[in-house]
């Protein structure tokens, strides 16, 4: 789906079972990935989401608006073969976590950062083994080496198409805790995204939003319910996110 613009050239996307997984179908054709590996996702659900992508095309293929493909394509062509090197990554987000950058003013920044921030870092000590400090300002904060540890030990548990759908969940955020706390159902991917907003949320109040930075803004959080959107499918759940948990 790279280079050239692509033409439709089925009449219809089925699905249907393929191994341990489930593959698309384009008039009985099996869908590839850009490196021509099969295109086998974990779940009907996402294969299904696959086929209406697919489906939904008219004369002309359009990538950017088949984001469940994209993602199950990057899953199997980028992050399956290099696995450890994607979740390493995305586990030293850890020792630099968004949430453990504090202002130090003025007092409604500092506690509005506070309120949304304070209960994600307790509820990764408490359910994640792993404490995180907090400082101001922006020298670097050391993180107890358990800590990343545990963290580290928490993203590699991921599979490939989980850390996919991780991968753009802190990537986006800027925030480890916030990717985790999205994928494992403590916040929903709304909630997520306004906490990893409240810095830039401010600025715009204080001296009015900019045309540019909205319209960006609006991208990014489109992919972020995306990247929820496939954790879910992930599960076999068509929903875009997952209940807070207790």
């Amino acid at each position: 789906m790279s280079g050239g613009k692509a033409k439709r050239f089925w009449k219809q996307a089925a699905v249907e079972r393929d191994g341990a997984g489930w593959g698309v179908r384009l008039d009985g054709r099996p869908v590839k990935t850009p490196a021509k590996s099969p295109l086998v996702v974990p779940t009907e659900a996402m294969a299904r989401a696959i086929a209406a992508e697919w489906d939904a095309q008219e004369a002309e293929v359009k990538p950017a608006s088949m984001p469940v493909t994209r993602a199950a394509n990057s899953a199997i062509d980028k992050v399956t073969p290099q696995f450890h090197a994607v979740a390493a990554m995305l586990a030293d987000y850890g020792g630099t976590d968004l949430l453990c950058y504090r202002a130090d003013g003025p007092a409604p920044l500092v506690a509005r950062q506070a309120a949304s921030w304070d209960p994600l870092l307790d509820w990764a000590a408490q359910h994640l083994g792993a404490p995180l400090a907090c400082g101001t300002g922006v020298l670097p904060v050391a993180q107890a080496p358990d800590s990343l540890a545990r963290l580290m030990a928490e993203v590699h548990a991921f599979d490939p198409f989980r850390l996919t759908a991780l991968h753009d969940l802190v990537a986006i955020s800027g925030s480890l805790v916030i990717g985790l706390a999205v994928a494992r159902g403590r916040i929903g991917v709304d909630d997520g995204w306004l906490a990893s907003r409240i810095d830039e949320h401010w600025q715009a109040e204080q001296w009015g939003a900019d045309d540019e930075a909205t319209a960006a803004e609006a991208v990014k959080r489109a992919a972020m319910a995306d990247a929820a959107r496939f954790l879910a499918l992930c599960d076999g759940a068509n929903a875009a996110a997952g209940s807070p948990a207790q």
